[in-house]
């Protein structure tokens, strides 16, 4: 053997070797499972492996509570010699877990109601900074001269007022099929579940509440730049800038791209002709897909406007009509226009969204005609393109999804039959792939998915019928980590272990921030990547073990083809996330109130039920009177105790008693650690790894007291001080965070004299009086914290103030219930 051989030989065997000892894992839905949804992950080896079972553990205990059979599938699409699908649906027990099969562990997850629970009002993070005019992420303006009209023939190069929407990726062109598209998925989504929605910013975009769901305040924003983009009959504009915009990163204020109009942007009027102002033409062939897009998306907006403003909405119902009638003028596809390169939106159908406007028209108007040509249209097109063809040039089949079908639905049932048959097709592609993918892995392939699960769930919904509901699921977990890679495809999720923290964005480069909220564009074929120009991995490749199957993903500033997120497609993750949150809430225990940190501090806010806490690691005195209190009021309270506290002997006695009274004792941690810096909280001073010994310590010592971790899922942290990642963590092993409800005071009855904060115990009680008086909802669902011990310094004892307070406040309507009751 030569040298050149052996050297090749070596190098072959060592990357075997370094291959297969990293790659065997588990990937799970790193967000976690509803307790009744479809649960399954998934086993990738890159050795051949015998995997006869698996089983699901308590993360806390480590204790076997399911056996399962694993299902052999294709590994080779993914590079993998052993692939196996674990499914675990027949537990819904609530709690932290995690899956074991042979030597290899998966990461802990949740199985609980409230999972998903703040991830359709995350993702609106992203349509805030993508925001064009004032950006309240960078609270400044930018595009403001937009712009100087072109391809019109009477008004070329006069000025038109466009400045707002949204940019439609890293780069600042505006398209008004995306942007139609993102208004409408948003639209759709709130007319279905509008109670999910929060107010927590305002109209501009910034912090502070303004009485209107924030996704309302997004939707606004969009259709008030529609307006602007149609601003009369038969006058509609179809893309703002183009390709020239294409001149690297830099943040969208002060944007110095060069188009030869000074500070404007060029606005391309629909002309539905092949267009474009230089050598490059596109291949338009009419003005049907988007004036199609227009007239639903202002038939919707009438609808959604119709009550909060009635004038608004009568102007958006009289835009839908001209844009209906525009569409019909000139039947055809209109697709964005290009300058210095050939590469533009391909889109090559219209029927869709002839049938989708036809449909929401009739539902607006209740006019016959609507219908018929809602069904015409719908006929045209019974399974979206990309889906029948199991491919698609880049946006050439679009919107993904078709939501024509679902409004004809309720009236006739051929529409659910085309949609069957899109899930069937995706099914039949996606049976022996293990984690159920039989999408086409072109570029914005997470595009496609938000579509393909959206179809599913519309499809069940109505139908009743479940053949698709594990293709659905999957699909679903796709995007939460359940992924060959392990990573959840948005942008800063929180919950999730891993996530894109170096999505293609000039926020990324310039500012060193994610684009929290964004749908990164996600996987692309193998052989797609090679070919791309322009990518260049700028780190290595943390996911390399996991490319050499049939897509790749990179996590990578370079990779503007699988990591750069998209309005359009962000948006369209609306109505699904939306769905799960209102799937979680129907069974979920009484509504819990988070604070910034992740905390619960009030459950229930509609009753007027207080939850009595205390908490313990060094000091109990007071211990037997606060018990002898609780029983002559007939009332149950809830204990926190510390590792510490558990394994003194001189606490044993009232600790076994505070059991079998029947109160509810959780965890406060074994050790009594500090998790994170008083002055900068973000700073978590502890891992992982020491956070889970800590807390698996705590419920060893509870268990010797017949506590169990299942019924004692509520946690109080340590010094009540913690942060997002404290939270975050404490979630993975199924636990709920609590803490005191803020601005009750009683928290401080640990105070000494000698303290700048003291507060004597009066004091406590008449500020707790004056928060009920002062709070709109009172002390409703509030949690009260009392330290059953104090330093020695502190002679007046705010526990025994015990009895007055329940008195008082039993006498104000209030009932005093444990953790237990929930």
């Amino acid at each position: 053997m030569n040298l050149r051989n052996l050297t090749i030989s070596t190098f072959l065997l060592l990357f075997t070797t370094l291959f297969s000892s990293a790659v065997e894992v588990i990937r799970v839905n790193q967000l976690g499972y509803l307790p009744q949804s479809v649960k399954v992950a998934v086993f990738i080896s890159s050795e051949k492996a015998e995997v006869k079972e698996f089983t699901v553990h308590q993360a806390l205990t480590g204790k076997v509570v399911f056996t399962g059979e694993p299902s052999s599938k294709n590994a080779k699409d993914w590079g993998m010699q052993s692939a196996f699908r674990l499914d675990f649906s027949k537990l819904e027990n609530p709690g932290g877990y995690y899956i074991q099969a042979g030597e290899t562990r998966s990461p802990n997850f949740r199985i609980d109601n409230d999972v998903y629970e703040g991830t359709a009002d995350f993702i609106l993070n992203y349509l805030r900074q993508q925001r064009c005019g004032f950006n309240p992420y960078l609270s400044d303006s930018c595009h403001t001269h937009d712009g100087i009209v072109v391809d019109h023939p009477t008004k070329t190069g006069q000025f038109i007022d466009v400045t707002g929407g949204w940019h439609d990726a890293t780069d600042y062109l505006q398209y008004s099929t995306t942007s139609i598209n993102t208004v409408y998925q948003m639209m759709f989504a709130y007319q279905k579940f509008p109670e999910i929605y929060s107010d927590a910013f305002d109209a501009s975009g910034m912090p502070g509440s303004n009485g209107v769901a924030d996704i309302l305040d997004e939707i606004k924003w969009g259709l008030e730049w529609m307006l602007k983009m149609n601003p009369a009959p038969g006058e509609m504009y179809n893309q703002i800038a183009d390709d020239r915009d294409h001149i690297g990163f830099r943040l969208p204020v002060g944007d110095k791209a060069n188009y030869g109009l000074g500070e404007y942007r060029p606005v391309y009027f629909a002309t539905g002709k092949p267009q474009g102002l230089s050598k490059y033409k596109n291949q338009s062939t009419g003005v049907s897909s988007i004036a199609g897009k227009f007239a639903s998306g202002f038939a919707l907006g009438a609808e959604i406007f119709e009550k909060p403003d009635a004038e608004f909405a009568a102007k958006m119902k009289q835009k839908a009509l001209e844009a209906w009638e525009f569409a019909l003028s000139d039947t055809g596809y209109c697709q964005t226009a290009s300058n210095v390169s050939p590469y533009f939106y391909e889109e090559s159908n219209f029927a869709d969204d002839l049938e989708l406007a036809a449909a929401q028209l009739f539902q607006l108007t209740d006019d016959p005609d609507f219908l018929k040509e809602a069904n015409y249209w719908g006929n045209q097109e019974p399974v979206s393109p990309w889906i029948k063809n199991g491919t698609a040039r880049h946006y050439q089949s679009y919107p993904f999804v078709n939501l024509g079908h679902y409004l004809q639905i309720k009236i006739s049932e051929k529409p659910a039959s085309y949609y069957g048959e899109g899930l069937d097709l995706l099914f039949e592609r996606g049976n022996d792939d293990p984690f159920f993918h039989g999408l086409p892995f072109i570029w914005c392939s997470n595009n496609l998915l938000a579509g393909a699960i959206t179809q599913a769930r519309l499809y069940r919904e109505h139908t009743g019928d479940l053949r698709f509901a594990e293709m659905e699921a999957s699909l679903r977990d796709w995007l939460f980590g359940c992924n060959p890679w392990g990573t959840a495809m948005i942008c800063g999720l929180p919950g999730v272990a891993d996530s894109p923290e170096k999505p293609h964005s000039s926020y990324t480069v310039l500012r060193g921030e994610t684009t929290p909220g964004g749908l990164v564009d996600g996987p692309i074929a193998a052989e797609t990547n090679k070919n791309l120009i322009g990518i260049t991995l700028l780190e290595p490749d943390e996911y390399a073990s996991f490319n050499y199957g049939k897509a790749v993903y990179h996590d990578d500033i370079g990779d503007y083809s699988t990591n750069e997120p998209t309005m359009d497609g962000t948006a369209s993750l609306s109505f699904y996330l939306a769905a799960l949150e209102n799937e979680g809430r129907k069974s979920a225990a009484p509504a819990m109130t988070k604070e910034n940190e992740g905390a619960t501090v009030r459950i229930n806010q509609q009753k007027k039920v207080i939850y009595i806490v205390f908490s313990a690691d060094k000091r109990f005195e007071g211990g037997e009177h606060i018990l002898t209190t609780l029983k002559k009021n007939r009332i149950k309270g809830s204990f926190f105790f510390t590792g510490n506290f558990l394994r003194n002997p001189d606490f044993a006695g009232i600790t076994e008693k505070i059991v079998k009274q029947g109160h509810f004792v959780g965890a406060h941690s074994d050790r009594h650690l500090l998790y994170c810096d008083w002055q900068k909280r973000d700073s978590t001073l502890i891992s992982k790894e020491e956070f889970q010994a800590d807390l698996k310590a705590n419920f060893s010592a509870l268990q010797k007291f017949r506590v169990k971790p299942e019924k004692a899922r509520f946690f109080l942290s340590p010094y009540e001080w913690y942060n997002n990642e404290i939270a975050n963590w404490s979630r993975e092993l199924g636990l709920i965070l609590v803490n005191f409800t803020f601005g009750t005071g009683t928290n401080a009855d640990y105070t000494t004299p000698e303290m700048p904060n003291y507060k004597s115990s009066e004091q406590l009680m008449n500020w707790l009086m004056d928060f009920e008086a002062k709070e709109p909802q009172g002390l409703n669902g509030s949690i009260l914290l009392i330290h059953p011990g104090t330093e020695d310094a502190r002679t007046d004892k705010f526990y025994l103030k015990l009895n007055e307070l329940i008195e008082t406040l039993e006498a104000k309507g209030y009932q005093f219930k444990s953790f237990n009751d929930i």
